[in-house]
């Protein structure tokens, strides 16, 4: 059996070397490191695959996230509501920008923001909801985009977890996650479903004027070449990383079907265990399992962790801490039990290994020592 790895990198580029190691070299021949003819091929190709108008490539997901709100108008003070329960990035760019974070619990089951809870924060101040497509799957953007329209609120999609998958709205039309609000963030970070060799973000709206004013924040706030015509960041997708993600665009269906094939294994391998409960889908979505995340009942998480890592086993707790309980966003407003299932799912979640590579036999060596401790 091969070693077991949270993410395994190697083996799925193994399987592109000679595709990857081609348009690599084409990049560095051209010497076009920056803005070179593999971004706008990059950005042409992503517009196809997400029906989205326009993408706006840039330097990783939390600037994908900051120029979204730089672009919107939002002013310091501006309340922007989002989930308790995500990476630190969703909410970072929002206090970086002097905005104030609101943050709202989730969902038991899908571990998705609360779209009741959205309803509850909103104040004469929210100007925005941010909601997170996390671990793979969609928020329920139907009822978000509802409270949105009927108080007049912008919708930022994270996007960073679920690239690839679809909504199902109630008449049966579909969009794929990210192409749904005013903006659609995601990151292309190396473990991410659609991942590149360094850092790499987008952008995705289907406003031209936003997506006029997104081009310029991304490049120093020029439209024209040192005419700066509105305060903006340095945030650009490179050349070479553009030509990786050029590649492993064509293959995300097929990575995404073979993290779903994984997950259905392991639901079937722990579905007589009392102890855990596996991943819930919800009936608007299709999930692309960027994290498999058990959730462990009557039974002490951080032992089995412990338990795994002995056995050479990675998992991982995807999150420990909620974002209200973080040192650097303490908050008089907020206080402990105040978000009851952000608190609860940071001491109970499990992630395990998931990723294209997975192979039967080291899930049932993972599987079977789960149950072997769980007993």
């Amino acid at each position: 059996m091969n070693p077991i790895k949270m993410v395994d990198l190697h083996n799925q580029y193994a399987k592109i070397k000679n595709e990857i190691d081609s348009e690599i070299l084409k990049v560095i021949d051209s010497t076009a490191f920056i803005n070179g003819p593999s971004v706008k091929d990059f950005q042409t190709h992503l517009e196809q695959y997400l029906k989205v108008k326009h993408v706006i490539p840039c330097g990783n997901g939390t600037d994908a996230l900051q120029c979204a709100m730089m672009a919107l108008g939002l002013q310091r003070g501006d309340e922007v509501i989002t989930t308790s329960f995500t990476f630190i990035a969703t909410a970072e760019v929002i206090a970086l920008l002097g905005l104030t974070p609101v943050v709202v619990d989730v969902l038991p089951d899908t571990f998705c923001i609360d779209p009741e809870k959205i309803r509850q924060a909103i104040t004469p101040k929210t100007k925005a909801i941010v909601p997170v497509h996390l671990f793979g799957q969609c928020a329920n953007m139907e009822e978000i985009l509802k409270i949105a329209k009927e108080f007049q609120l912008y919708v930022i999609e994270d996007n960073a977890q679920a690239i690839g998958a679809d909504y199902t709205f109630k008449d049966g039309s579909q969009k794929k996650s990210g192409t749904m609000g005013n903006i659609g963030c995601t990151s292309f970070f190396p473990s991410k479903n659609l991942g590149c060799y360094g850092d790499g973000g987008a952008i995705f709206t289907n406003d031209d004027s936003l997506a006029e004013m997104l081009r310029c924040i991304v490049n120093h706030g020029m439209k024209v070449r040192y005419y700066h015509d509105y305060i903006g960041v340095n945030s650009r997708l490179d050349s070479i990383q553009a030509a990786v993600l050029n590649i492993k665009l064509k293959h995300l269906d097929e990575y995404n079907a073979a993290r779903q094939k994984a997950a259905q294994y392991y639901n079937q391998r722990l579905s007589s265990c009392s102890k855990v409960i596996t991943p819930v889908v919800a009936p608007f979505t299709n999930h692309v399992f960027h994290q498999y995340t058990l959730k462990i009942i009557d039974a002490d998480r951080n032992q089995l962790q412990n338990y795994l890592q002995s056995k050479d086993i990675p998992a991982m707790i995807y999150y420990p801490v909620a974002l209200h309980q973080q040192k650097a966003y303490q908050d008089p407003r907020y206080h402990e039990g105040d978000f009851p299932v952000s608190e609860m799912l940071g001491k109970c979640v499990l992630s395990l290994p998931m990723h294209t590579e997975l192979e039967h036999e080291q899930q049932d060596f993972i599987v079977d020592a789960i149950l072997d401790f769980l007993k």
